[in-house]
């Protein structure tokens, strides 16, 4: 398939009009290595010549160079398949040493070159046999790969291209950019005899648009043309080998697959281009060599120096890569596609790749070029003896782990560590470096690599510091030597009250962590209560040490529901205005204080505090940080009452498929999509965060609950309901009851007066309403008030009432609209009830809750819209292929998306509906 050729294949044809009347030419079709030359050669006869011209055509082959005569052979051939046979026998007549060439007897050697003498013989008699050869027709000769011709055809090439005169012949010759120089000295004088040079151009866009198409069977989504065209840079080849490979994995030319367009690296196209080198001059590829050693960190001045090539030298083999378009026009050398250093690569020996690194990192070294660079190169070597590199790869792994890279800091210092066999303080702190890096990523071979570095540090210090280097394990499950891990360290230290500067601070971290481990223990609980109470009530929050201690403290009296919300939103606002809003924070307690804020419905705090984040923050912050980022930021949404945009960023969570969701992330994730009441958006949370292996009660109970609560949206409440008390003995058992964190009984008092049991629905909501008025929170009493008032109809109106005042001091606006149209239709008719239902519906329009505002609406008697009403065009036409029976596939091929977007319009269209699937779908629908 020939694209964009039409400027070429008229020049070509019209050359072959000029030489019916006597008018010969030479034309040279160049370009960069896969810009299509052979293609072209190949369509040439079909697409310009008529029955009269006679095509002789050769291949060139580096293998065959040393083949005599081997290019003049195969066009002889051609010319002998298609003669007549009179002509044959016109031939076989003639005594000149080309037709015995031709027909295969008296050969010259095939070896060895002929002498002078027999060679202009052959020259005479093929002059002769072109000359009555093109008298009778057009003769047009075509030879791929001039700079790979032998030398007695090349000499009889350059000979034709000086005698011309009289013939009716277009000699046509591909030549490879960068390759004019490699053969013999003929080679350019052939390309500069050429009548004209025809440069082949990289393919345009719509070109690219063309080739998918007629690959593909499918036309590709502009986004996919856009990075094939980009990857490929218009040449055919690499575009031809991306859509094979694209094909092979079995991905369609759709947008969703455009940026593994961009990392594919086709094998078929490394072998290619592997074998392209292969073929190049010493100088060409011990360049490309060092360019793919430095791997793009390498400047000109090294790079020459790896080569070992002078200044021109290095400049001549620079320019043929850049001419046969494999490196990039750029002043720093590095190539165009990642592909073209696996090509590189792969035509060396293991030996080889190494000592090219080390080479690379002897240079980079003592050219004071940054750590992080040496680095990679001492990686790939095989035994790092130099005196220097233990220490290059320390620093290049405290680089990494500022650049949010932790793993590769890990696989610097584990390189470190095979070279350290000596069991002394010197390889406690390189495990203690390492499993600093491991505290980010992997929390179990941070513990080990500590466990083995305490007893080799000499001090009690260093011992407690290095303990605090395993990262507290925040409401999760605690592996049983890291208590005694804790506790040795404080012992060391000595007497609490006999410490003092870094002594002190260090107990108080290494207590502050004891405590924490013992949050599942209620005797644990109640002393840290006490030692709470014995803080006084202004602690002292001078040192970070301190600051952790009351983080630990105050979550224990938030868990237990002990301590009164007012207090504990004061104290942990006090030390978030002393802790820097920074990256990182999912690793410390910080998240705990969070967790106390929300609770005590401080959600302001938290939102200013997380303002002053986002100035701090690095950009595309990953991994575990950035999902607590999305849950903090979207608790504060759903808090204040903007569910939609609470709910993109549960979705921003959830799409982050590697990223480590950690306890109190999932339990303020799971708080959220329980307020927005979206099954599906429920069984993602439920889905990503069962993943996790071991779980401590924090998750089990936070995901119990968000499972009850998908249970009796599909209707299985009995199930639910028991899932909830065995939830609330759990906690009970540990003496967490607080309902703000885990809200089991709010449920359950639902769904024991749905299935008809009143009396177990009143009793709990009596245990609610105690621990309410107890924790003080605006939120969690009017909702406890709501509930109870609900249980008592008529009679509740009073609780209703006081419900509503107490929800007027909160930001959950949400909550308020909830009990005012439940007010409302207590209240019956009137001007009283009207006034509520009208705010409610109002408050809860501006909530993003049409359920609510259908149901004030029908409070006030209002006739209602159709459901459908609240959804877009694009929701409504979705709805109506989903109820016909179409699948999300047929939906998104019929209107030209993609079946993800699909499903977006169909999770919108169900929690709009508040349904949970298709199944309620029909009911939902207007008849």
């Amino acid at each position: 398939m020939l694209l964009e050729r039409e400027r070429e294949l008229g020049r070509l044809a019209a050359a072959l009009s000029a030489a019916r009347e006597g008018d010969s030419s030479v034309i040279l079709l160049s370009g960069p290595l896969g810009i299509g030359r052979t293609a072209l050669l190949r369509e040439l006869p079909r697409a310009v010549c008529t029955a009269d011209v006679r095509v002789l055509r050769a291949n060139a082959a580096p293998m065959e160079r040393d083949f005599v005569f081997g290019v003049v052979r195969q066009l002889l051939d051609s010319l002998l398949s298609g003669a007549t046979e009179t002509e044959r026998n016109r031939w076989a007549q003639r005594s000149d040493r080309a037709v015995r060439l031709m027909f295969g007897a008296d050969d010259p050697p095939t070896v060895h070159p002929p002498s002078e003498a027999v060679f202009e013989e052959c020259l005479h008699g093929l002059r002769s046999l072109l000359a009555d050869t093109s008298e009778n027709a057009p003769l047009l000769i075509l030879v791929d790969d001039l700079q790979w011709v032998d030398l007695p055809s090349l000499r009889w090439l350059a000979d034709v291209a000086g005698w011309l005169r009289g013939l009716r012949v277009v000699l046509v010759c591909t030549l490879r950019d960068g390759d004019g120089g490699t053969g013999h000295a003929l080679v350019p004088r052939i390309a500069s005899a050429a009548t004209e040079t025809l440069r082949l151009a990289p393919l345009s866009p719509d070109a690219t648009r063309a080739m998918i198409r007629e690959r593909c069977d499918a036309a590709g989504h502009e986004e996919y043309v856009r990075a094939c065209h980009e990857v490929s840079r218009g040449n055919p080849l690499f575009l031809t080998s991306l859509l094979l490979g694209m094909e092979a994995q079995g991905h369609p030319p759709t947008a969703e697959h455009a940026d593994r367009v961009r990392t594919l690296r086709p094998a078929g196209l490394r072998e290619r281009l592997a074998s392209h080198l292969r073929t190049r001059p010493r100088a060409v590829r011990d360049v490309a060599v060092a360019i793919a050693a430095f791997g793009g960190h390498g400047d000109p001045a090294l790079i020459r120096k790896l080569a070992g090539l002078d200044a021109p030298g290095f400049g001549a083999a620079r320019r043929a890569l850049r001419e046969a378009g494999l490196l990039a026009d750029t002043p720093q050398p590095r190539f165009i596609h990642r592909v073209v250093q696996d090509a590189v690569e792969s035509t060396l020996s293991v030996a080889e790749r190494e000592r090219r690194h080390a080479a690379a990192a002897d240079l980079l070294y003592t050219n004071g070029r940054p750590a992080e660079q040496v680095a990679d190169h001492l990686m790939a070597v095989t035994g790092t003896v130099r005196p220097w590199a233990a220490t290059v790869l320390r620093a290049a792994a405290e680089y990494a782990i500022r650049q949010g890279e932790p793993e590769r800091a890990a696989r610097y210092l584990r390189r470190v560590l095979l070279s350290h066999r000596d069991q002394g303080e010197t390889r406690a702190r390189l495990l203690v470096e390492l499993a600093i890096a491991e505290s980010l990523f992997d929390h179990e071979a941070c513990r080990r690599h500590i466990v083995q570095a305490v007893p080799l540090l000499t001090t009690p210090e260093d011992r407690a510091a290095a303990v605090l280097r395993i990262p507290p394990p925040l409401l999760g499950a605690v592996h049983s030597s890291c208590p005694e891990l804790l506790l040795s360290a404080s012992e060391g230290l000595g007497p609490p009250a006999e410490r003092d500067g870094p002594a002190r601070e260090l107990g108080l971290r290494l207590e502050a962590r004891l405590r924490h481990y013992g949050h599942e223990n209620p005797g644990e609980l109640a002393s840290a209560m006490e030692r709470l109470r014995g803080l006084g009530d202004e602690p002292a929050l001078d040192s970070a040490a301190e600051r952790e201690l009351l983080a630990v403290l105050l979550f224990s009296g938030t868990l237990t529901g002990r301590l009164p919300a007012a207090d504990a939103a004061r104290a942990a606002g006090r030390i978030l205005e002393r802790e820097p809003a920074v990256p990182g924070r999912a690793h410390t307690v910080l998240p705990l204080v969070v967790a106390t804020l929300f609770a005590a419905e401080s959600v302001d705090v938290v939102s200013s505090w997380l303002s002053s984040e986002h100035q701090n923050r690095r950009q595309n912050t990953a991994g575990a940080d950035a999902v607590l980022l999305f849950a903090e930021r979207a608790f504060v949404l759903v808090s204040q009452s903007k569910p939609t945009l609470a709910r993109e960023y549960v979705e921003r969570a959830l799409a982050m498929a590697d990223a480590d969701w950690r306890e109190v992330s999932t339990m303020i994730l799971s708080s959220v999509v329980l307020e927005l009441r979206d099954p599906a958006l429920s069984e993602q949370v439920l889905a990503r965060a069962g993943r996790r292996r071991l779980a401590g009660l924090a998750l089990t109970a936070s995901l119990r609950i968000l499972q009850a609560s998908v249970d009796a949206q599909r209707g299985l409440r009995a199930q639910a309901l028991e899932s909830l008390l065995t939830c609330g003995r759990q906690l009970g058992a540990s003496g967490w009851r607080n309902s703000a964190l885990f809200p089991w009984r709010p449920q359950a008092i639902g769904l024991y007066q749905r299935l008809g049991d009143s009396s177990s629905a009143l009793r709990l909501a009596d245990e609610e309403l105690v621990w309410a008025r107890a924790w003080g929170a605006p939120a969690e009493l009017g909702r406890a008030l709501r509930l109870k008032g609900w249980l008592q109809g008529a009679q509740g109106v009073p609780l209703l009432r006081e419900a509503v005042t107490v929800l007027r001091d909160s930001s959950f606006e949400l909550e308020l609209a909830r009990t005012l149209v439940l007010l409302g239709r207590q209240l019956g008719s009137g001007a009283e009830a009207e006034a509520v239902l009208r705010e409610a519906g109002a408050l809860a329009a501006a909530c993003g809750a049409p359920w609510l505002v259908e149901r004030a609406e029908h409070g006030l008697g209002a006739p209602a819209e159709p459901r459908t009403a609240i959804l877009t065009r694009s929701e409504r036409k979705v709805i109506t292929l989903v109820s016909r029976g179409f699948t999300n596939q047929e939906i998104a091929d019929k209107f030209g998306v993609s079946s993800r977007a699909v499903e977006k319009h169909l999770t919108n269209s169900y929690r709009k509906l508040g349904i949970s699937g298709r199944h309620e779908l029909a009911d939902a629908l207007p008849a």
